[in-house]
This record gives structure tokens, sequence and C-alpha cells, in this order.
């Protein structure tokens, strides 16, 4: 059995000095492939780093939206420099948030669509953060994808089970985290059982939302398992048929191998 973490935050300081332990527990535990997401200036360069150094690791490189006013040209240069790095998979963390930052609506569009270009540009999918702009953030990229040239994923999806077919219908996947796992999470627990298991990845985007029952403690790849084997609770599928469809979409995405 082989599991494809497609969102971690490996590059997170707190993981300084221990990602052999960490890569080597989740590989124990069958996750074999994991993405390790850049957001800013920092944190794609040690994804640059990190992916290089493990094998079956990869980096993305991208500008986050609560940070979108803060970003220069020159930070939206760096992430193209990225690009053409062998082992960066994909645009992002990046998309809307009107959570944190209400008066930054119109920069955030604009640095995400700055992204949107590139993703094309490059041929890379994005990675899609959305909290509270769910909305607009389709309308974007309905507009984007007309052309057929835009793929990505909705990273730790929390929108709806309609909204999530919608996403599909543009081309997107999907994808869940922990909260999928947590007892009284009716809406990722609907997208789980709705959505086609051909359009689902999955990810633990640890450090955060770790998954139940270790709901409060820091998340490590290895717990993309529960996951997992939530998904194939509600789906009343096996794990072995999660893993290997969500390992497969992961891998043609991402475009990495032989599929």
């Amino acid at each position: 059995m082989e599991l494809y973490d497609t969102h971690t935050h490996l590059n997170a300081d707190r993981y300084d000095g221990r990602l052999d332990d960490l890569i080597l527990e989740a590989k124990r535990e069958g996750v074999r492939y994991m993405n390790v997401v850049g957001f800013d200036a920092e944190t794609n360069r040690k994804a640059q780093q990190i992916a290089n150094q493990y094998a079956n690791l990869y980096a993305s490189a991208g500008l986050h939206p609560t940070d979108a006013h803060t970003f220069t040209q020159q930070d939206l240069d760096q992430v193209e420099a990225y690009l053409k790095e062998a082992k960066t998979v994909a645009v992002g963390e990046c998309g809307l948030d009107y959570y944190w930052h209400k008066d930054t609506v119109q920069v955030q569009k604009e640095i995400f669509w700055a992204q949107i270009a590139l993703a094309k540009q490059y041929q890379k999918p994005l990675i899609i953060h959305c909290r509270d702009a769910m909305q607009d953030l389709y309308d974007l990229l309905a507009e984007a994808s007309g052309d057929g040239k835009l793929q990505g994923v909705m990273h730790s999806y929390s929108g709806s089970a309609e909204m999530a077919k919608r996403f599909i219908e543009l081309g997107f996947y999907i994808s869940l985290s922990g909260p999928v796992t947590f007892k009284n999470a009716r809406g990722p627990k609907e997208v789980a059982k709705l959505v086609p298991l051909d359009r689902l990845l999955i990810e633990t985007d640890c450090p955060y939302l770790t998954p139940h029952p270790y709901r409060g403690k820091e998340n490590r790849p290895a717990l993309v398992k529960l996951v997992a084997e939530e998904i194939a609770r509600i789906k009343g599928i096996s794990l072995e048929e999660v893993a290997e469809q969500t390992t497969r979409n992961g891998k043609q995405l991402f475009q990495i191998g032989s599929l």
C-alpha cells in the first residue's frame, strides 16, 4: 500500500532537525510520496531544499493570500524561478482568504491571478487555499479555466459538497485532511461521501489539523493514513482502494513518474 500526503509543511521551523525521523515514520505507515508546500520566500526556499534532499519528496512554490499585501514583483519572480526546478510540482499555496484580511481583497486577487498565469505558463497545477471566499475564488477559477489549461487542487477543502462538484467540473481535485476524521465534521464527511474517488486527494497539512484521535497534538505525515481510513469507512470501501486511487490521482496531477 502506498499513500501520498499531498500537502505538508515539513518546512516549518518546528520540524528542523527531525525530518529523517518524521519521513521514516511516514514510510513505515505506507506514506511513500509527500509534497512540501511553500507560501512565502522562506518556506519556498526550504521546500526546495527538503525536496532535493529526499527521494519521493516534492516541492511547491507560492505566495499565500494572507500576506498578499506584503509581496512584491521580486517575490513573484522567485516563484517563477523555482517553477523551473525539476522537483517543483505545483504553484501554491495560493488563493483567497477573507477571514483574516477583508481589507486586502483586491491585492489578494491580483497576486492570485499572477500565480494562475504562472501555473498556465509552466503547466503546473495550483494548490489552492480558500477561506471565507469560496464564490469569489470559484469565479476567478471559472474565468481562468476557460481555455482548459488550468488544473489544481482545493487544498484541505472546507466548502460544501455541492460547491465541490462545481470545482470538479472546472477540472480540479478535492483534497481532504484531518477534519474529515472529526466526529462532528458533517461537511467534510459529506464531501468524502459524494466526491468521486478519482477526484479525491488526501493530505495532513501538518503541523496543522491533526486527525482524530490525536486532535490538539502536533500533526505528522504518518497520520495521513487516518484520513484515508476515514474516507474508506465513509465510502464503504477498503483502505487499499482509497490509497491506490488517491496516490494515482496525486501522481497524475503533479506529473510524478510513470502512472
